[in-house]
């Protein structure tokens, strides 16, 4: 499997979000090429600021592994890691990180700034995004837009 059949999972993970009306972003953990963990994101509902994809995923991870430390992992997320994912990316001691959407409000993996490379930490994890970045963007694009509308409408 690659990179992109990955992702596509990732963005199965962002739809799950979107059903219960969260905001669509999915993320997948990849370890010797099986999927070992997944989440979306559930702020709203569980009203927990934690509850971003990428950590419910880490978490998720770390139990399956046994270890706080994911060193032989991928992580893909449907949009670029914020700062506190990204922090709790570096501290997990993920291999890679592969993300479809930019941030350009809160990204930390070469949009606002690069957490994940930055070589004053003790970690660093290899970056790529773009990664089926049009269907990541567009499933945020078309969330805000549909909220916008309902707002107006009510």
């Amino acid at each position: 499997m690659n990179d992109t059949t990955y992702m596509w999972e990732a963005i199965k993970q962002a739809k799950k979000a979107k059903t219960i009306n969260e905001v669509p972003i999915g993320a997948v953990i990849v370890y010797e090429g099986d999927v070992i963990a997944t989440g979306y994101n559930i702020r709203e509902t569980s009203q927990t600021t934690l509850s971003h994809a990428e950590l419910i995923a880490i978490k998720q991870a770390n139990q399956v592994i046994g270890s706080w430390r994911l060193e032989d992992c991928t992580l893909y997320v449907t949009l670029e890691p914020c700062p506190m994912c990204a922090g709790a990316i570096i501290q997990s001691r993920m291999k890679r990180v592969i993300y479809g959407a930019p941030d350009t409000k809160a990204g930390c993996a070469g949009t606002l700034m690069n957490l994940l490379t930055d070589d004053r930490f003790n970690h660093q994890a290899e970056v790529s995004g773009g990664i089926l970045e049009m269907e990541c963007s567009s499933l945020l694009t078309d969330f805000f837009r549909e909220l916008r509308n309902r707002k107006k409408n009510e």
